[in-house]
């Protein structure tokens, strides 16, 4: 593993961190990589039975892709590319052999959204907030495949809502709608609760937790088949999406002109 990407293995339960605190853990290409590995491996190695995935200190889960990774951008092509990367590699974590837990503080946007939506649990401190503010940062679009998930998660009103308007979704109303399962009063109470969750999980029955784990997303799978390049290419492609990185970087407002 890089210094961006931590793991640690603490008796059967791993420990992944993501640790870029001073860019609110943003992705790069490297630490998406780096957890769909340790996702592939540990199914086959049978190292630990639960793992755990988390952000270094407490402003951040993960606040998206780094948006150094997209500067090399030229035409939505690109963005088909990226979209499918990240599939692969979201589907790699989303097909984890063993329990996933992610222990969510402060800002889960993104990338980082999508990666605790395919965990198997999701914990958080009260500072947490989840979404995908894209239509008003860098005018880009989702996958087919994390639309359904997020469908499937907390139904189309409220992606709607949290795509179409921008908002980022507080811990409290995560909890209400389901998106977390229980709020931690801070960073050490939430590591703890991993901690005695994956203690649990350890004690199941291996085979029994992976049969149930890959029904369920063959099942929700099934409604990210529909293929949206067209819908991918217009948006990476566009004028807004380009502006849309430049305002992020330049730190100010983005001018959209729909095209």
């Amino acid at each position: 593993m890089t210094e961006e990407l931590l793991y640690d293995k603490r008796g059967d339960i791993g420990w992944v961190t993501f640790n870029r605190p001073q860019a609110r853990n943003a992705l790069t290409f490297a630490m998406y990589e780096g957890l769909a590995e340790i996702c592939a491996r540990v199914g086959k190695t049978g190292e630990v039975r639960a793992l755990v995935v988390t952000g270094a200190g407490d402003k951040a889960f993960a606040a998206g892709t780094d948006i150094a990774q997209f500067k090399s951008f030229e035409s939505g092509e690109d963005g088909i590319a990226y979209e499918k990367k990240i599939d692969r590699i979201v589907g790699e974590i989303e097909a984890c052999a063993v329990p996933t837990i992610a222990a969510v503080a402060g800002f889960c946007t993104g990338g980082g959204a999508a990666i605790a939506a395919v965990c198997d649990f999701r914990i958080a401190t009260a500072s947490a907030q989840f979404g995908f503010p894209i239509a008003r940062t860098l005018g880009n679009c989702l996958s087919m495949a994390n639309y359904a998930r997020l469908v499937a998660l907390l139904g189309p009103q409220r992606v709607k809502e949290m795509l179409l308007l921008a908002k980022l979704m507080d811990a409290q109303a995560a909890l209400a709608c389901g998106l977390v399962s229980e709020l931690l009063p801070g960073v050490p109470a939430l590591h703890a609760r991993a901690e005695e969750l994956g203690r649990t999980l350890a004690g199941h029955a291996p085979i029994t937790m992976r049969v149930t784990k890959e029904a369920l997303r063959r099942l929700q799978a099934r409604m990210g088949e529909e293929n949206i390049d067209d819908l991918v290419r217009l948006a990476y492609g566009s004028a807004d999406f380009r502006e849309g990185m430049a305002a992020f970087l330049e730190k100010r407002a983005p001018k959209w002109s729909g095209a």
